[in-house]
């Protein structure tokens, strides 16, 4: 046989056995969804249910300002983006963490890709807008998709969603958007 035949074929060879090797990998252990890592509504300690998807376009809620803004609702653990011309682009659900911005107005101060969030998640599209008693206050997704119930006994501030929807404001919230938190 000549040499590069017997070259192509150990390359073949050894791609078909990483193939196999990180297939039988994946394949061990327990792999983190958002279904199993959301907290239910009957969670212990008072997790918050999972966000559910809207059955159609909820308006912007009244009092929330004017202009492109994100709204982000404490009491609805709801998110607008909102165009210039007052309408909802895009409205989704998110699960706030143990610490809460005040309501008022706040701008999106800074923005980061990607980090490990202060319950050791992978998260991705970071969004900083508010700090309150020492701790920073962000939008985020969790790279893995969870939703994992706050950490027991630690304050954190990040706010999550679904990936699509953090990938929805990443683009949306570009520093010094403007952002909205209301009752």
């Amino acid at each position: 046989m000549p040499a590069s035949k017997v070259w192509v074929t150990g390359l073949t060879v050894g791609a078909i056995a990483a193939v196999s090797a990180l297939a039988v990998q994946a394949d061990k252990g327990p792999h983190p969804t958002a279904a199993k890592a959301r907290p239910s509504a009957s969670a212990p300690g008072g997790a918050s249910p999972a966000p559910t998807k809207s059955a159609g376009p909820v308006a912007v809620p009244d009092g929330s300002g004017t202009g492109r803004r994100v709204v982000y609702s404490l009491g609805e653990k709801r998110v607008w983006l909102v165009d210039a011309s007052d309408a909802a682009r895009r409205t989704f659900a998110v699960w706030p963490g143990t610490v809460s911005p005040d309501t008022g107005t706040y701008t999106v101060s800074s923005r980061n890709m990607a980090t490990t969030g202060s319950d050791g998640v992978q998260i991705e599209n970071i969004l900083y807008f508010a700090a309150k008693s020492g701790i920073s206050i962000a939008f985020s997704n969790a790279v893995d998709g969870s939703s994992p119930p706050p950490a027991g006994g630690k304050q954190t501030g990040g706010v999550r969603m679904r990936a699509a929807d953090g990938a929805s404001l990443w683009t949306f919230g570009e520093t010094g958007t403007k952002v909205v938190v209301i009752k």
